[in-house]
């Protein structure tokens, strides 16, 4: 029996102390607590300040903090458990993947193949993509960095230069002025965003091959969103 314990316990419980408060205090269990404070009765004015207690700024950040911590876990095992859905990435897997995101991501028109995205892990899959997937050897990348112009474009353009594989030698003149649609999201971008760029108009319409023929794949009998409509050999 902690003997010290339990009479430090109801000393504090006669003042008035929550037993939440008592327990983190002693460092004992909140079950032993509250055995040793039951017969312990609060005034009315004790009983409304531990009510209003449990509202307190503190215990509501404190709660709001443990409630973040266990959203976070769930949403960890979430992640964690569709990464198992993966196994590997097969270079047929990379061709496609590589396809679906120039699709979506990727410039259509001038004749150029134009990739742009301020995600490092989309950059870096890409140029994958398209050095062993589309032979596009080191040499023929263009890069081209969108930033504002208060912050460190210098700096933004080493990182790029790593995340890419990409020879600073071979960046286009960093674009710094300020744009009027993002006024409110100068500091959401510190590296800003970046072109991979590919002066090939033969890779351009392969791409547009590939985009059509798995959309034909996936939709045999949809003959009325054929390519006609995507205009990507306008230059």
């Amino acid at each position: 029996m902690k003997a010290k314990e339990k009479l430090l316990a109801k000393k504090l419980r006669a003042k008035g102390w929550p037993i939440n408060k008592i327990y983190r205090e002693l460092g004992v269990s909140k079950a032993a607590v509250s055995v040793w404070v039951r017969n312990i009765e609060l005034t009315n004015v004790q009983k409304e300040k531990i009510h209003r207690g449990r509202f307190s700024r503190e215990v509501i950040e404190r709660a709001r903090r443990t409630r973040l911590r266990n959203e976070n876990a769930r949403r960890q095992v979430i992640i964690d458990t569709a990464k198992e859905d993966i196994k590997n990435l097969s270079q047929k897997d990379l061709f496609l993947v590589g396809i679906s995101l120039y699709w979506g991501e990727g410039g259509k028109t001038g004749g150029v193949v134009r990739f742009s995205n301020s995600d490092p892990r989309l950059i870096q899959l890409m140029m994958k993509f398209l050095k062993e997937k589309c032979g596009v050897p080191r040499g023929k990348f263009r890069a081209h960095l969108h930033i504002h112009p208060h912050l460190d474009y210098k700096n933004a353009e080493r990182y790029w230069a790593m995340v890419s594989g990409i020879s600073l030698q071979q960046f286009y003149k960093t674009y710094r002025i300020p744009s009027k649609a993002s006024k409110q999201k100068k500091d959401s971008l510190p590296n800003g965003t970046f072109d991979i760029y590919v002066c090939n108009k033969e890779l351009l319409l392969k791409l547009q091959g590939w985009t059509e023929r798995i959309h034909e794949l996936a939709f045999p009998t949809n003959n009325m969103l054929q390519s006609n409509h995507a205009a990507i050999t306008q230059w």
